[in-house]
C-alpha cells in the first residue's frame, strides 16, 4: 500500500500573521482556508478552513515542503509553531529545502531513512 505524503505549509494573513498546518493536499487547504464550505449531512454549509484564519484574508502561501509520513510532519509542525517570530522569518527566508527544514527543526531526532526529501514548492504571492 502507498504512504500518503504529509505537506508542511505556512501562510501569512492580510495583518501579516503566519500560520503554520499540515496537509495532504497543498492547494485543496489553501482553497479551504480561503473560505470554501462544505455540506453536512443535514445540508447546512459549514466552513472547512480553521477558525483562528476566518476574516483574516487573503492568506497567500509563503512555504510549503513535502515532509512525509504524518507523524514526521507533526514533529516538523509543533517544532516550526514553537519558534519565535524573527526566528520563523528568518528560517523561511531562507527557503529551505525539505531536508534542511527537518535538520533544523529536527536535527538529531529524524534519521536519514526515515526522511522523504522532496522538492519545496514556495510562492512570494
Amino acid at each position: 500500500m502507498a504512504q500518503t505524503t504529509w505537506h508542511l505549509y505556512v501562510l501569512r494573513t492580510k495583518d501579516g500573521h503566519l500560520y503554520t498546518g499540515i496537509t495532504t493536499d497543498v492547494e485543496r487547504r489553501l482553497a479551504e482556508h480561503g473560505g470554501e464550505e462544505r455540506k453536512d449531512g443535514q445540508g447546512d454549509k459549514k466552513p472547512r478552513g480553521a477558525k483562528a484564519l476566518r476574516g483574516r484574508g487573503p492568506l497567500s502561501l509563503v512555504y510549503s515542503a513535502s515532509i512525509g509520513d504524518k507523524g514526521l510532519a507533526l514533529r516538523a509542525e509543533h517544532h516550526l509553531k514553537r519558534l519565535a517570530r524573527a526566528e520563523k522569518e528568518d528560517l523561511l527566508g531562507s527557503r529551505p529545502t525539505p531536508e534542511d527544514l527537518l535538520d533544523r527543526l529536527l536535527p538529531a531526532e529524524v534519521p536519514q531513512d526515515e526522511r522523504e526529501p522532496q522538492e519545496s514548492e514556495s510562492s512570494n504571492s
